[in-house]
């Protein structure tokens, strides 16, 4: 119980994550307050189910499948919405539950090589800052290698993060070649004994020839240095995007071997079922989620928490 004239506590991140996912009208949550107007799971009260499903960017085939799965041994049964929403919760927590993989530093190979890609503006080079501070947090030694040349702020960016952080930005001037930057930051990494090397790179997905050549450049050039790196290709999607996510999975799939997803900005949006929908065609693990701008705002994401913010479940 909270004294009188006590301040409230902080909003939870689960609570910032469920704001953030009805804010919009359009959001699965607030859609299905109105699907339910017969209080029968009927005919066409799954196909309204699907309609909002499809709604929230879940897609098309998965909408379908999700609501067949959740009018399963149903049809014609009186249902309450809070019983819908827990049922819905549970169909998404079930196709969610085989991403929900933390992301594991393995603490013998030193240091541990991430390669973070991304298009520019889903927050890649904050999210690399936020990585940062996890592991500092952490208590392991990182080194950060300025990658996306091509950007003067993302330099700029990243040596904020590292004074934040106490963690050593490599960086040289922007235009300059970034295998070169990621050369020097692993080589600097060894040197020092640092556990994790964050190599940031550019984003240029409209110029996808160009950009495949700087990435296999990269891994081409670190590979000399150990011929195990980078080990872990990490993608960082914005949640904002909605469906665009698919195509940018799909394009640096193409490039570079992924091994891992992060999506951003999913306090400010009502179409975070594309995280449902991104998991269910490709597979990939999802490491963590952003819900905010300050640090601890990065979250290993949750499948079941995740769902229960999506759907309103209780």
């Amino acid at each position: 119980m909270r004294t009188f004239g006590e301040a409230p506590p902080p909003p939870t991140v689960f609570e910032r994550l469920k704001e953030g996912l009805s804010r919009s009208s359009g959001g699965l949550s607030d859609s299905l307050a109105g699907v339910l107007t017969r209080k029968k799971l009927d005919v066409q009260t799954v196909a309204e189910l699907e309609e909002a499903l499809i709604g929230a960017d879940l897609g098309a085939a998965l909408a379908a499948t999700i609501a067949q799965g959740v009018a399963k041994g149903r049809y014609d049964w009186l249902i309450s919405e809070s019983e819908l929403r827990r049922i819905l919760c549970a169909e998404i927590t079930r196709i969610l539950k085989p991403v929900e993989k933390p992301l594991a530093i393995d603490a013998a190979k030193k240091p541990y090589v991430i390669l973070v890609a991304g298009v520019n503006g889903t927050g890649k080079t904050t999210t690399i800052g936020k990585l940062a501070w996890r592991f500092a947090r952490d208590h392991l030694k990182v080194v950060i290698a300025a990658g996306d040349t091509f950007r003067a702020a993302a330099i700029e960016q990243l040596q904020i993060w590292g004074e934040r952080t106490d963690a050593e930005v490599v960086a040289r001037a922007p235009g300059a070649d970034a295998a070169g930057v990621a050369f020097e930051a692993l080589e600097k990494a060894r040197g020092t004994c640092a556990d994790v090397l964050l190599i940031d790179t550019a984003g240029r997905l409209q110029n996808k020839a160009g950009l495949m050549a700087e990435l296999e450049k990269i891994a081409r050039v670190i590979k000399k240095v150990d011929p195990e790196a980078p080990h872990a290709v990490l993608l960082v999607l914005d949640a904002t995007t909605g469906q665009n996510a698919v195509g940018q999975v799909d394009a640096f799939r193409a490039i570079v071997p992924l091994t891992g997803l992060i999506m951003t900005k999913l306090d400010g949006t009502a179409k975070g079922g594309i995280l449902a929908a991104i998991a269910d065609k490709f597979g990939l693990p999802v490491h963590f989620i952003g819900v905010g701008e300050q640090p601890d705002d990065l979250q290993v994401f949750e499948a079941g928490k995740f769902a229960a913010a999506l759907t309103g479940a209780t």
